[in-house]
């Protein structure tokens, strides 16, 4: 059974979401009030430093905790169905994550559409992982995503993969969005408890402004994508989310194709409940767990 205060948690995200999508708010006005309630409700936890940089052509920060691992990094790829997200949104979250794993984490904002439209997110992400090497400090690399940070992560891991370029050591990923063709049975079976997505109407919007029909594009939707030779992966996903279907074809696809993949489905859990780490048990165990992971790949 959930925790007494992951279902308060969760209560509080059913009213606040649903009062944000009642506001009819314009993407400036949504972009705007998304990074006010994350500043009202995420804090910066302690022991962990934050740097402000460019990398990439990318605003950027390092997420630095106490006694970090020198060499290794985690470059962390936020959420918001390409749409909306920033270093505000997300800096408590990757914070979090730098913690648990031991490693210095690169939070950074990509372009977003529907101003800039697929490739633009994976063009930043290349030129920002590129930097991040030529850098000489970092020599060993992971990547996490949440959301469709999480699909963004799998993207950048397969362009690399043609590229010939150097692969992550390992892939966190948490409620990704891997199939923008909304096929999964779960955007309907789960809309009812889905306190993100309660309609299907909401990511075929998102997907459209960032792919337009090119939704089956492997670079745009993973699922679709060869997944043989990737790096080792771990995801984390919620039974209350209407994603959990990309999840769950993510990872049968992944291990059909001969890469290692760990998938755990937390039962009750909504989408990056992990956002609410230090008030519910639940995040903080699947943060524990997506950081140890993070660790032991960094340390392979």
């Amino acid at each position: 059974m959930p925790s007494l205060r992951s279902w308060f948690y969760y209560q509080i995200s059913r009213f606040t979401l649903a009062r944000l999508r009642a506001r009819n708010l314009s993407l400036p006005e949504l972009r705007a009030d998304r990074e006010k309630i994350a500043g009202r409700m995420f804090r910066l936890p302690q022991g962990v430093a934050v740097r402000p940089c460019t990398i990439g052509g990318c605003p950027a920060e390092w997420l630095v905790p106490q006694g970090a691992r020198a060499g290794t990094a985690i470059l962390h790829l936020h959420g918001g169905a390409y749409q909306t997200g920033s270093l505000a949104t997300h800096r408590a979250l990757a914070a979090r994550l730098a913690l648990e794993s031991g490693s210095p984490v690169l939070l950074f904002e990509y372009r977003l559409a529907p101003e800039h439209p697929f490739p633009a997110a994976l063009d930043d992400a290349l030129r920002v992982h590129r930097a991040l090497l030529a850098g000489g400090e970092v020599n060993r690399i992971a990547f996490a995503g949440d959301s469709a940070g999480g699909g963004l992560a799998l993207a950048l891991a397969l362009a690399l993969r043609e590229a010939g370029e150097p692969l992550p050591a390992g892939l966190a990923l948490l409620s990704p969005w891997t199939d923008l063709a909304l096929t999964g049975a779960t955007h309907r079976s789960k809309a009812r408890h889905d306190p993100y997505f309660p309609t299907p109407g909401i990511l075929d919007v998102a997907a459209q402004r960032y792919a337009g029909a090119d939704r089956r594009n492997p670079l745009v939707s993973p699922l679709y994508a060869d997944l043989s030779g990737l790096p080792p992966m771990l995801i984390h996903v919620g039974t209350y989310e209407t994603l959990l279907d990309d999840s769950v074809m993510l990872a049968e696809r992944a291990s059909a194709a001969g890469t290692a993949v760990e998938i755990r489905q937390w039962p009750y859990m909504w989408h990056v409940w992990q956002v609410f780490s230090g008030r519910m048990p639940e995040a903080d165990q699947s943060l524990a767990e997506l950081g140890a992971f993070l660790r032991q790949r960094l340390q392979a």
